[in-house]
C-alpha cells in the first residue's frame, strides 16, 4: 500500500501497540514484509488510554521500511488528522463519532496525498456511512472495542463487515475493508470470509518469536479464507 496506489488484497497491518516501545525503530524493522505498520493515537479522552502523537509519528515514518497506517482514536479529529497525512503517512483513519465534517476530513486528507480511513466502533452501525464510501480509501470496523490490545474478536461484528463487504462490491469495490482486534489465526478465517481484506493484527505478530513467519502465516489464511 502506497499513497496514491491501490490496497493488494489480504493486507497484514502488525500493530506496534504490541512492540517494545523502548525500541520502535528496531520493531518497525522485524516486521519489514508486512504491507503496513499500524500505528494507535490514543488521547485519553475518546478512548481510556494513551499512546503516542505526531512527533513521534513524524520520526517513525522517517525510519519505517514499510508504509505507516495511522488509525487516530482522538477527539476533534478534524483539527489533528491532517497533521499525519502531511508527515507523509499513507493512510490516516478517523473515527466516525469523533469528526463532525467527516466528508471534509476525507478530503483534506486525500488531498494532503494521504489515503483516508473511516473508523467504526462495535455497535455504531455502517449503514449511515454508505454513501461516504466514495470519499474514502478504507472502511475499518472495529472488531473490539478500541482503547486496548489484547481483546477477544468480537463475532457480533461479522454481520456488519458482510453488509459492509457488500455495500464496497457493489459500488465498484475500491474500498479496502479493514478490521481491527483480536485479529490472530483462528480469528482471521472468519473475518476474511465475512469479506475484511486488511487485517491488523498485534501479538499474534509481535507476540511470536517470528514476526515475519506470523505474517506470512496469517497473509496465508486470509487468502485461503477468501477462496
Amino acid at each position: 500500500m502506497s499513497s496514491g496506489g491501490t490496497m493488494s488484497r489480504c493486507c497484514i497491518h502488525p500493530s506496534v501497540l504490541s512492540a517494545d516501545f523502548a525500541n520502535l525503530e528496531a520493531e518497525l524493522q522485524r516486521i519489514s514484509t508486512a504491507d503496513a505498520a499500524h500505528i494507535d493515537v490514543m488521547d485519553n479522552r475518546f478512548v481510556p488510554n494513551l499512546t503516542l502523537g505526531l512527533p513521534v509519528v513524524e520520526r517513525l515514518q522517517e525510519v519505517s521500511p514499510v508504509p505507516l497506517d495511522i488509525h487516530l482514536m482522538i477527539e476533534d479529529a478534524d483539527r489533528w488528522a491532517p497533521g499525519y497525512a502531511e508527515a507523509g503517512c499513507a493512510s490516516v483513519t478517523f473515527h466516525a463519532e469523533a469528526a463532525r465534517a467527516p466528508i471534509r476530513l476525507a478530503r483534506e486528507l486525500r488531498g494532503a496525498g494521504s489515503k483516508a480511513g473511516l473508523a467504526l466502533r462495535p455497535a455504531t452501525p455502517v449503514e449511515p456511512y454508505l454513501d461516504m464510501l466514495t470519499e474514502i480509501d478504507m472502511l475499518l470496523v472495529m472488531t473490539v472495542e478500541p482503547g486496548f490490545g489484547g481483546q477477544s474478536f468480537l463475532d457480533v461484528t461479522l454481520p456488519k463487515i458482510r453488509r459492509a463487504a457488500e455495500a464496497i462490491r457493489a459500488g465498484g469495490g475500491e474500498v479496502a475493508l479493514q478490521v481491527d482486534g483480536g485479529v490472530s489465526m483462528e480469528t482471521i478465517e472468519r473475518a476474511a470470509e465475512a469479506g475484511a481484506d486488511v487485517f491488523v493484527a498485534g501479538s499474534a505478530v509481535y507476540g511470536k518469536d517470528d514476526p515475519q513467519a506470523a505474517i506470512a502465516a496469517l497473509r496465508q489464511a486470509s487468502r485461503s479464507a477468501q477462496g
